[in-house]
């Protein structure tokens, strides 16, 4: 498909390299929990659960396997569809609001794990945006010529943060890691613009209260569970499709081009209701719109990143097509990107 856009960067005069995605990959825990299996631990049903997310299952890490093991899986992935080697990587940067430990960073164990030592590694923490705030900062540093291979990486281990008795929350979330590689390619626009976005007046609506310098870990924060994931559901979800439709249309402007130029619409798979409203009001037609959520749950900082490979691997984009990412998270966060593939 050929179509006709602007690069928002060209035009304002940017004399950087373009910066494209030249290998994707992901990765997802072998165990299911299915709807029914949630049957038997909580006060559920494969109904109530289906017709208010879109969910049917979900996948769940295992006890000794950590978001660095799942990132290290997909970033491997990645590597090998853009035939890259682990000494070729300059940058290393890990989205995650799971990450193994406070610190070090996550980055620097899948350095370790990959046998990446050339590269620099950190971690970006803006929960479900988490993986297109990366891809932004990993095209800075190849547009900029500082580093000409960078891997971005969104992952998660949500069971390990679940409240697994609060069948609103427990219900939504899964564990995997999705990948992309970085690099300049010739004759590709590549990663065209991104929108990135936050409001931390309602970081209330979605966090974890515990487990940092404001409320420290103690026998009292455990017992009240406050180490495990709180969402108000209504005021996120309302927030979410405000916020992905602003992000969607602002990045859409700014390539000069409608949702009818786009192949394929990747948004944040969190819940089925949110993706169907948000594509009413952008205009989206159904086959636009690329869904995995019913096999994964929401995998935060991984749900887009898991579905674009998917997207890749199953043919649904072709080289030359227009993607385009939107996603909304705690922060709050939200973020869209137009890529040419």
């Amino acid at each position: 498909m050929s179509v006709t856009f602007t690069n928002p960067r060209a035009h304002h005069g940017f004399v950087g390299r373009t910066c494209a995605i030249t290998g994707v990959g992901s990765y997802v825990p072998a165990r299911v929990l299915t709807n029914a299996d949630l049957e038997k631990s909580v006060e559920t049903s494969d109904e109530w659960i289906t017709t208010r997310t879109g969910i049917k299952e979900r996948r769940i890490a295992a006890p000794d396997e950590f978001t660095s093991d799942l990132a290290t899986r997909a970033a491997e992935r990645a590597m090998k569809m853009a035939g890259v080697t682990a000494d070729q990587i300059q940058l290393i940067i890990v989205a995650t609001i799971t990450p193994d430990m406070p610190f070090p960073n996550t980055a620097c164990l899948v350095q370790q794990k990959l046998g990446a030592h050339r590269a620099a590694a950190f971690d970006v923490e803006a929960a479900c945006s988490g993986f297109i705030y990366g891809l932004e900062l990993g095209q800075q540093f190849v547009m900029s010529r500082t580093y000409d291979t960078v891997l971005v990486i969104g992952a998660e281990k949500l069971s390990a943060i679940v409240d697994w008795t609060d069948r609103n929350t427990c219900v939504l979330f899964g564990d995997g890691a999705g990948a992309a590689i970085l690099q300049h390619r010739e004759n590709s626009q590549g990663l065209l613009t991104t929108v990135l976005g936050a409001d931390g007046g309602k970081a209330e609506l979605l966090s974890m209260p515990a487990g940092g310098s404001r409320c420290p870990a103690s026998a009292a924060t455990v017992a009240d569970k406050l180490h495990f994931l709180r969402m108000d559901g209504k005021e996120t979800f309302k927030n979410a499709v405000q916020a992905m439709c602003s992000a969607a249309n602002e990045v859409l402007r700014r390539c000069e081009i409608d949702i009818t130029k786009i192949k394929c619409v990747i948004p944040h798979q969190a819940n089925r209701r949110i993706i169907d409203v948000v594509g009413e009001r952008l205009g989206a037609k159904p086959e636009q719109i690329f869904i995995n959520l019913t096999r994964y749950g929401n995998t935060s900082a991984a749900s887009v990143a898991i579905a674009l490979d998917e997207a890749v691997t199953s043919g649904a984009v072709q080289r030359g097509d227009l993607i385009l990412l939107v996603v909304f998270g705690a922060g709050l966060t939200w973020a869209a990107a137009v890529i040419e593939w």
